[in-house]
């Protein structure tokens, strides 16, 4: 087993939690896992980026080459685009459909739209407005993490248990919106 992951969107979305959760998961599975974050510019709604990498044998980088992550994982439609270079041909790209403009020459939504619409594996999903609809608005991330469970080759299961641990210390509230986050946007994906 072996999984190449980037999880990108801007500072405050929530990329390092799914990071965390993801690694949770993998490690209590007694997986490999290595992880190298960009976040200098996270206070400022600046571009949030992680590599994770995750395997049954031991990993020598924690950097994942260009052409040789199996998924992206984006909160944001242009950071996905930022990081196609990253991607397997036949790799995964779940993103939100939502764009987060930040950047006054942010480019045109239909653009980026089209560029991802003709990849060969995509799913892009408005998590904002679904997180919203549940009830749940503090986990539109989670909803993307589930929509990207099946790509990730983590059982379901296992990303529940990670989300326990996580936020117990925050108690039950969040604890039980974030699963009903996961579940909601793993019931929205087609099986990969």
């Amino acid at each position: 087993m072996r999984s190449d992951i980037i999880l990108c969107g801007v500072g405050g979305q929530g990329i390092l939690s799914i990071a965390t959760i993801i690694g949770e998961a993998a490690m209590n599975e007694n997986l490999y896992i290595k992880q190298a974050e960009v976040h200098g510019m996270s206070q400022r709604g600046g571009d949030v980026q992680s590599n994770l990498r995750i395997s049954d044998k031991p990993i020598a980088s924690d950097l994942i080459p260009k052409g040789g992550a199996d998924v992206i994982i984006s909160m944001e439609p242009m950071e996905a685009l930022r990081y196609l270079p990253y991607l397997k041909p036949q790799g995964w790209v779940i993103t939100s459909s939502t764009p987060f403009v930040n950047i006054p020459n942010y480019p045109d939504i239909d653009t980026i739209m089209a560029d991802l619409k003709r990849l060969p594996n995509v799913v892009m999903l408005d998590i904002e407005q679904m997180a919203k609809d549940a009830g749940v608005p503090r986990s539109a991330n989670v909803i993307l993490l589930g929509a990207a469970q099946r790509a990730l080759g983590i059982e379901y299961d296992k990303l529940q248990e990670a989300i326990r641990r996580v936020f117990a210390r925050k108690g039950d509230t969040v604890v039980e919106a974030n699963i009903k986050a996961l579940k909601i946007g793993n019931d929205y994906t087609p099986a990969h």
